[in-house]
């Protein structure tokens, strides 16, 4: 009852038109954010940061809020239409998202993101209401060994899910992780592996690299497929899903919401990890993990849907323990702290009307983002009627913009153009370059946990068996790759049985 009556003073504060319309402006910028390559959640709520000054605590928050969440919206339209990923957390969705509007179900795809970002998004912010103080607690427990416990399961659980070869996807998520390792350290100041390229002192960013992967490896891959440049106008009766479209998107986009959430309120970089984490997790329970890579549905659903649950997620430990969990919710904390509002266990006793007017602004906020993203998808699968021709020197035009206007850097430019050619490479040689960026996104995060946790046990690796969290968490990696070992074995064993069947039978 008393969260109800709570949630009722949240609702009395977010109908507010005031913050309606700072909510309004929050979701149309985050879409937009979320839509242009090499821009980002992080670069949007920076550049309007010193725009909120003039507003109180609640206006300004909820405004920079709908940034976060909207650019989790927005940037499925470019990976779904272009297969250029509007922000991180859309990398996954490149992949079937593009597939489904190669197939002219382009519409189907961005309903579906749409659909499943909204019932995400929605779920989050229940489990925020209802059980933030308890999970909270929780991930409170995790010290340096459990983060880095916790990322190796998730490297090794990523492997295992995968259909592809385990040594393949391990070798890529290792690359990722030493690329993650150039710039200064952070513990001693050094410079690592940077040719004495200042730009390379903060490391090599996520966003060259995932659009150099994903959207110049794409346009180099596609001449050699013979793709014609013949897009026709979509109907309006295929810009809605079909009905097996939707049976096949329901599981996926509950359980992307539930594993979202429950990602994002461990510190890192959630809504990236949930959405690889998620796509995994899909392709493995299919009963038709075949259809992976050429247009699943379940492939859209779920990676959506988690990253947007994990985006709602992260705002538990930042406003519940005032601990931001990563760049993001960091530069949210800073907001509130300019308002006056220090973030932290007294928010909800202190502030009740910014913390319950910040939590109903997310369920209206959602509201507002399935009403601006509908209704536009007609307009956005029209793009696919632009022929290739002139399409992909504005692709590139828009990449090579966005990344430079990230940190003004041509060095950022030149490691997209690189990456393009390796994303080329890969998929040549059948790589996935997806646990790649998984390895660079987890790299900083990894490497401070690893040496903290050296650091508390005088360089004794017995550390990870001595804590409960931990060993559990590694317990579990060891049966994964042991599980992964026999079914190798069996294949292997299996195979030769064919061959030699095989054999008999022709003589």
């Amino acid at each position: 009852m008393e969260t109800i009556d709570s949630l009722m003073l949240g609702f009395s504060v977010a109908l507010r038109p005031d913050v309606l319309w700072y909510a309004f402006i929050g979701c149309v910028v985050g879409t937009v954010v979320g839509m242009l390559p090499g821009i980002g959640p992080l670069a949007g709520i920076s550049i309007l940061l010193p725009l909120t000054f003039g507003l109180n605590a609640t206006n300004a928050i909820v405004m920079l809020a709908g940034i976060y969440y909207g650019s989790q919206y927005g940037g499925s339209t470019t990976s779904i239409l272009l297969r250029i990923p509007g922000e991180a957390a859309s990398v996954m969705t490149c992949i079937d998202g593009n597939a489904m509007a190669r197939k002219g179900r382009g519409g189907a795809a961005l309903c579906i993101a749409a659909v499943g970002s909204f019932a995400a998004g929605t779920f989050g912010v229940i489990m925020l209401s209802l059980v933030a103080p308890p999970l909270a607690g929780f991930a409170l427990r995790f010290g340096p060994p459990e983060y880095a416990a916790l990322l190796v399961l998730g490297l090794v659980f990523l492997a295992y899910m995968s259909t592809s070869s385990l040594a393949r996807t391990l070798l890529m998520a290792a690359f990722g992780l030493l690329l993650g390792t150039i710039g200064i350290d952070v513990m001693t100041g050094h410079f690592r592996y940077s040719f004495d390229i200042p730009e390379l002192g903060d490391g090599i960013g996520i966003v060259p690299v995932a659009v150099g992967l994903f959207g110049l490896g794409e346009i180099l891959a596609t001449p050699s497929r013979g793709v014609t440049t013949d897009v026709q106008r979509p109907k309006l009766r295929e810009l809605l899903p079909s009905r097996e479209e939707w049976r096949q998107s329901a599981m996926p986009i509950a359980r992307g919401s539930v594993l979202g959430f429950v990602i994002g309120i461990i510190p890192g970089s959630a809504h990236i990890i949930s959405s690889f984490m998620s796509y995994a997790l899909e392709r493995r329970l299919s009963k038709h993990p075949e259809e992976f890579g050429k247009g699943a549905v379940a492939g859209v659903a779920g990676p959506e849907s988690a990253n947007n649950a994990a985006s709602t997620g992260a705002f538990v430990p930042m406003l519940a323990l005032g601990l931001p969990t990563g760049p993001v919710t960091a530069v949210l904390m800073a907001a509130l702290l300019i308002h006056g509002v220090p973030p932290g266990p007294m928010l909800v006793s202190d502030h009740p009307n910014v913390f319950w007017g910040f939590v109903a602004s997310m369920y209206v906020g959602n509201l507002m983002l399935l009403a601006l993203n509908l209704p536009l998808v007609g307009l956005f699968v029209n793009m696919l009627r632009i022929p290739y021709a002139y399409l992909y020197p504005m692709i590139i035009m828009f990449c090579v913009i966005g990344v430079y206007e990230v940190n003004h850097s041509i060095v950022d430019v030149w490691i997209m153009l690189i990456m393009g050619v390796v994303g080329y490479g890969l998929k040549k040689f059948g790589f996935d370059p997806a646990p790649l960026v998984l390895g660079l996104v987890i790299a900083p995060i990894f490497e401070m946990s690893l040496r903290q946790s050296l650091i508390m046990s005088d360089d004794t690796w017995t550390i990870f068996l001595q804590r409960p969290i931990a060993l559990v968490l590694l317990c579990i990696s060891a049966v994964l790759l042991a599980l992964s070992a026999i079914s190798f074995v069996l294949r292997k064993d299996w195979r030769a049985k064919l061959a030699e069947v095989e054999a008999a039978e022709k003589s």
